[in-house]
């Protein structure tokens, strides 16, 4: 019998470093599963860039304030569920919030002063799930306001993911990883038949994980102000913006969100970094299948109910 092996592949899609892994005892079936989950991501990448004038999501935005506009039933979809989290999560995940952040806030520049709060208050108006009006019937989106965008900046790797492990499972691969830049999800076990080990990053030192957990059939996503930040009179901003206010989050040092799906889980990490500590907690406690993992700026962590930290 042939040994099991893990295969990985390392490509740039998204915008964004991803790392798919299989577990196969061929190579040449693992490289084509690879491929095909590659191909997968980046018909997805298509689909919901604004880079392109042509995408479905770009005709939502070019259309806003002045007729609805038809699209496919997956982009519909996946607009559907995102307002639904905007629902839950009380507007702190909010897909409108396209056109705003990268105006005022660029934090792969040298940012030294903070953008006038008034500026971004104007802009704000434009910010609000609620003027996203979807008809199932005709499968419709319009955007009520002109100049309102959307962007799948906070759901978009995580659906990614989650599509890339459908096509591997239904090409029978049994086990795997898809690791969209740290949100990721997993299915069946190592080639050693051992649950997958993930390290919960240190927000001190995010190569050197603070705790490790065993995990199988469960996504994870993570959000931090470790890897892109911005610090004005010696206080750090993460680059997560909080979309009631249009200003960077401080306080919180890194979220991590456990669930099932990638794509709740990818949609869940923002507004639980954001919407304040008791809250999320409290929030997350009540959702089914939904765990999470707070550090603060002084190192304390906190962990919904279910949390069993090693």
């Amino acid at each position: 019998m042939r040994m099991l092996k893990e295969f990985r592949r390392p490509e740039r899609l998204m915008g964004n470093a991803f790392e798919l892994t299989v577990v196969s005892d061929d190579e040449n079936s693992a490289k084509a599963h690879l491929e095909s989950a590659i191909g997968e991501i980046r018909r997805i990448e298509t689909l919901l860039t604004t880079f392109s004038d042509e995408s479905e999501t770009s005709l939502i935005n070019k259309y806003a304030g002045v007729q609805p506009v038809r699209v496919g039933r997956e982009i519909f979809g996946l607009i559907e569920r995102s307002l639904k989290i905007s629902r839950i999560t009380d507007g702190y995940f909010d897909i409108s919030y396209g056109g705003i952040d990268k105006r005022f806030w660029n934090f792969d520049r040298e940012m030294t002063m903070l953008p006038d709060p008034k500026t971004v208050r104007e802009h704000l108006k434009l910010v609000n799930y609620q003027n996203i009006i979807l008809n199932p019937t005709d499968q419709t989106v319009f955007l009520t306001k002109e100049g309102m965008r959307i962007g799948f900046g906070g759901i978009g790797k995580g659906y990614a993911a989650e599509m890339a492990k459908q096509v591997l499972r239904n090409r029978g691969v049994g086990s795997g990883i898809v690791n969209a830049s740290g949100d990721l999800t997993t299915w069946g076990t190592q080639a050693n038949g051992k649950a997958w080990t993930i390290g919960i990053a240190d927000p001190d030192n995010s190569r050197q994980p603070f705790s490790f957990m065993n995990i199988t059939d469960m996504a994870v996503a993570t959000s931090g102000n470790y890897e892109k930040f911005i610090t004005v009179n010696s206080k750090r901003y993460s680059h997560t913006i909080n979309p009631k206010t249009g200003m960077p989050v401080s306080g919180v040092k890194s979220v991590t969100v456990f669930c099932p799906n990638a794509e709740i889980a990818d949609a869940m990490a923002t507004p639980v970094s954001i919407m304040g500590i008791e809250a999320a907690l409290n929030m997350v406690n009540q959702i089914n299948h939904l765990e999470c993992i707070i550090i603060d700026e002084d190192n304390r962590i906190y962990s919904s109910k279910n949390i069993n930290l090693k």
